[in-house]
């Protein structure tokens, strides 16, 4: 079983900035992917960026592109996600996912990142 404990979520006003950040603790032998996934409220989990854990690879979707970039450390198991940009629709609790080799994919308990206009 893989821990996650995600910080750095708040309140920040449109075009502002936040940095995300996710530890990963217990059975992190053969995470292969990591990424940050967002959900607002009556609408279904989405993902906003994900990253090889091994080549260091990154993905994102278009609403993202250009303004999230998402990093790691290898050593100590913790992927950010860098904010910026924010608009009011980046609302929604984040969370972070990590994927290990013949397990089902861990979840982080989310973290709140509001946006106002």
């Amino acid at each position: 079983q893989v821990q996650l404990v995600e910080s750095g979520g708040g309140l920040v006003q449109a075009g502002g900035s936040l940095r995300l950040s996710c530890a990963a603790s217990g059975r992190t032998f053969g995470i292969y992917f990591m990424g940050w996934f967002r959900q607002a409220p009556g609408k279904a989990r989405e993902y906003v960026a994900r990253i090889d854990w091994n080549a260091g690879s990154t993905f994102y979707p278009d609403s993202v592109k250009g303004r999230f970039t998402i990093s790691r450390d290898n050593a100590n198991y913790t992927v950010y996600l860098q904010m910026d940009c924010l608009k009011p629709e980046d609302t929604a609790v984040y969370y972070c996912q990590a994927s290990r080799r013949g397990y089902s994919d861990s979840w982080g308990q989310g973290t709140q990142v509001t946006v106002s206009s």
